[in-house]
């Protein structure tokens, strides 16, 4: 029976309950059977009721049930048919909806988590704000490009809170665009700045990747194949010149003294530029370290007594600032010397005259740091350092620091070169 029916019922049975209650008033009951009938009447009028109530108002009970189980989110649950065709068609649209419902969140659930171990796994340093320019979070890669520990919380912060030369670089990225800069520590960053909607708004986010060793393997192919090109035509030149002018030079010098002079400075250029040339070619035969176990103070010290002439004469002092234990280190001696004795002498050339180096060391991990107070570098200069040919002396070539950059990567040590706010320069060297 359709709850229309039992309404209808509800309203004939009413209608006749009333006409017999009527008639018996007029008759003052004094005929049984009306009496009866009203009883009866009244009997079927509760038993329709009851009816009414299992055929209406349940239904509306167990629909309201389902919009408790919608606001509470519970999509797992499922309402009961009650045997009455209308109800139980909208109940059945109810229970596929909520079906639709909870495969939706089901299928959202597993795509956030498959976007949340994507982004974990990822290479690239993912860095997400929220509306208010605050990190939401933060990947593991992120957190190693910006030396970071893996429990350390920046979650709240505001990026430029977080302390690495990288920030500066990443916060002056503008929406939408992509920036790659050098940093003092000779590693090259590609940072990308977007957005993504949510709930109607725009939120930030940062892709931060490394790309030092991309961009060096690149360097190295093209100023080797160039190095070596040249170094082949001016040697085989400049050996076959020197050579004919030794021959002649002698003669010639027993006529004619000046043009012997002549010849004999020629011959010294040629030699000059054999030896400038073979300076570019050594920066493309680095040996591979020979690691053996050292002592940090001891090199230290070997570096200061090498150089400390050298910077006398410039009215230079070096000062030593050596940790109180022996610092064991896995290293190439003569490589890693070789590194510290370019290190000061560029620190000596910064200052020009009458200035101060301090070489310290530390342990935990050890480290060694050659402080400076000469010139200082800028921010733009910085972003150039250890780049091939780049050099800010007058006649530099720019091998030093590829040099020391070279070495310093084949030992898998970490440095950086940068000048502080206090106006020193520090080279810091990290051997982990």
């Amino acid at each position: 029976m359709s709850t229309n029916a039992g309404f209808r019922l509800q309203i004939i049975i009413l209608i006749l309950f009333l006409a017999a209650f009527v008639g018996g008033i007029c008759r003052d009951f004094s005929s049984a059977y009306i009496i009866y009938m009203v009883e009866g009447l009244a009997v079927l009028q509760i038993l329709s009721l009851i009816i009414f109530f299992k055929r209406a108002i349940k239904p509306m009970r167990i629909i309201s049930c389902g919009m408790d189980l919608l606001r509470e989110q519970d999509f797992s649950s499922r309402l009961r048919n009650v045997g009455q065709a209308e109800a139980d068609r909208i109940i059945n649209i109810f229970n596929r909806m909520m079906e639709q419902l909870k495969n939706e969140r089901l299928r959202l659930r597993e795509q956030n988590h498959f976007l949340d171990l994507l982004i974990n796994a990822s290479p690239l340093g993912v860095i997400v704000l929220d509306f208010d320019g605050r990190i939401v979070s933060v990947n593991p890669a992120a957190k190693q490009l910006l030396g970071l520990r893996a429990t350390d919380r920046v979650e709240g912060l505001r990026i430029d809170e977080i302390h690495h030369p990288v920030i500066p670089e990443i916060s002056a990225t503008k929406p939408g665009t992509a920036a790659t800069f050098r940093l003092g520590n000779a590693h090259i960053y590609k940072c990308v700045h977007s957005a993504f909607a949510d709930k109607g708004f725009y939120r930030s986010f940062y892709l931060l990747e490394l790309l030092t060793e991309e961009v060096r393997r690149a360097e190295a192919k093209a100023y080797e194949k160039v190095i070596r090109m040249i170094a082949h035509e001016v040697n085989n030149t400049t050996a076959a010149l020197a050579s004919t002018l030794d021959t002649i030079a002698a003669d010639i010098h027993e006529k004619d003294k000046d043009a012997g002079d002549a010849l004999n400075m020629a011959i010294e250029r040629c030699y000059g530029m054999n030896k400038f040339i073979s300076a570019f070619a050594d920066v493309v035969r680095i040996p591979e370290p020979q690691l053996h176990n050292d002592d940090l103070n001891r090199l230290a010290n070997d570096c200061r007594q090498f150089m400390e002439t050298a910077c006398a004469s410039r009215n230079i002092r070096i000062n030593m600032q050596l940790a109180n234990e022996p610092l064991p280190v896995r290293t190439d001696a003569l490589l890693f010397q070789q590194v510290l004795v370019n290190i000061v002498k560029n620190s000596a050339e910064a200052i020009g005259n009458n200035g101060e180096i301090w070489i310290c060391t530390e342990g935990r991990p050890a480290c060694i740091e050659i402080i400076d107070n000469g010139h200082g570098i800028d921010r733009e200069t910085e972003g150039k350092l250890f780049t091939p040919f780049f050099s800010t002396k007058p006649h530099g070539q720019g091998l030093g620091l590829i040099f020391v950059r070279e070495t310093l990567e084949r030992h898998g040590y970490s440095f950086s070169l940068r000048t502080g706010d206090d106006g020193l320069t520090r080279f810091r060297i990290i051997l982990q």
